[in-house]
């Protein structure tokens, strides 16, 4: 599969970096804060952010949890194939703490609409902030807009975003890909 590197190994390190320094510059407090992935592809996303922040705290505890929206999606049963959903991995309530919800790629805002609504069983949070690695702007079926985004990308339909995180992450990348491919 060819396609064009919209993010290498080294940019992409880069953007993750920058991303956890802006959500430290906006709390600055990491008491009442938790960072939830969204399952499966937000979850590589997510665990740098918090390796990133626990550095920059000293070591701060980071609540961080992993969120399976399958049986959330609007398309759950439209779909041909069966859908397999991923775990869910919340180990605290999020009633009354400030979330930040984590995605790979913000495309066309349902992923993120079914995560809010996922969130919810889980208590009712003070405030959620999004928190996404590519942005695909001009692809948006509802009104859902990033309140971090590491890179904004105008794609045409047949075009596909593709966020590769390789076993011993030595060769992460974000390519641009043909649908056709």
């Amino acid at each position: 599969m060819k396609g064009r590197t919209l993010l290498d190994h080294t940019a992409l390190s880069y953007t993750l970096d920058r991303l956890a320094y802006e959500v430290y510059e906006q709390h600055l407090d990491f008491s009442n804060l938790a960072i939830v992935s969204l399952q499966p592809r937000g979850v590589a996303v997510g665990e740098h952010i918090v390796k990133k922040l626990a550095e920059l705290t000293d070591g701060e505890k980071i609540l961080h949890g992993k969120l399976d929206v399958t049986f959330y999606r609007d398309d759950f049963r439209r779909r041909e194939e069966v859908l397999v959903p991923s775990s869910t991995d919340m180990e605290f309530s999020v009633e009354g703490k400030e979330i930040i919800l984590v995605d790979d790629v913000l495309y066309t805002g349902r992923t993120v609409r079914s995560g809010l609504d996922a969130l919810l069983d889980f208590g009712r949070p003070k405030h959620v902030e999004l928190l996404v690695l590519i942005d695909r702007r001009f692809s948006r079926e509802l009104p859902v807009q990033p309140d971090y985004t590491g890179r904004m990308v105008d794609v045409v339909s047949d075009e596909r975003v593709k966020v590769e995180w390789s076993e011993d992450n030595s060769n992460n990348r974000v390519t641009l890909y043909s649908a056709d491919q």
